[in-house]
């Protein structure tokens, strides 16, 4: 009797310990609540985003090779194509492919060897691979999401696997040889 009333006593330390860093805890998460709208009012609207564009430089990027840039918060893949990938992506025929377009619909005239197409599998979202060096590219020779299996060609039209449709080619111009400005 005389053990359980020195533990629960107003003397004990430990217990003293425990409330103060209970206070401290749930002070800290009220500070944190508090602060988190201020800091997300930073963050550009969702109307400024939409408007926003991106300008990339191609100059540099030889044929074959691809590069990875975000546009809008969201991986953006730029693919100089090689001739022999243009002829593999025409010699396809549109009526096998379940989100039909050819490679002129899917890129800027006078531009066919450009591919500019958003890093986003229409499947569930997950970012494909295939646009850096040495990514695998899967069975198609163009992106490869290893997620679920969605294979897309060289021209980033859907080939196999669960994706519903091609990858998304957002507005683009050139407005040199060496300059796109996207969005």
């Amino acid at each position: 009797m005389a053990i359980e009333a020195d533990l629960a006593g107003p003397e004990n330390p430990r217990r003293r310990d425990y409330l103060q860093f209970a206070a401290v805890s749930v002070a800290a998460v009220g500070a944190g609540v508090a602060v988190l709208p201020l800091v997300n009012s930073m963050n550009p609207s969702a109307d400024v985003l939409a408007q926003s564009t991106t300008e990339v430089d191609v100059s540099k990027i030889e044929p074959g090779q691809a590069i990875k840039t975000s546009f809008r918060k969201q991986p953006l893949f730029v693919r100089n194509l090689t001739p022999k990938e243009i002829a593999e992506a025409d010699a396809v025929p549109v009526s096998s492919l379940r989100d039909p377009q050819t490679l002129e619909q899917r890129t800027a005239k006078g531009h066919t060897n450009w591919l500019i197409t958003l890093g986003v599998c229409t499947h569930l979202g997950c970012v494909p691979l295939g646009a850096g060096e040495g990514e695998n590219r899967g069975p198609f020779g163009g992106y490869f999401c290893p997620c679920h299996g969605s294979a897309y060609d060289t021209a980033g039209r859907i080939r196999q696997g669960p994706a519903p449709k091609n990858l998304e080619v957002p507005k683009y111009n050139f407005t040199s040889d060496s300059v796109v400005v996207v969005g």
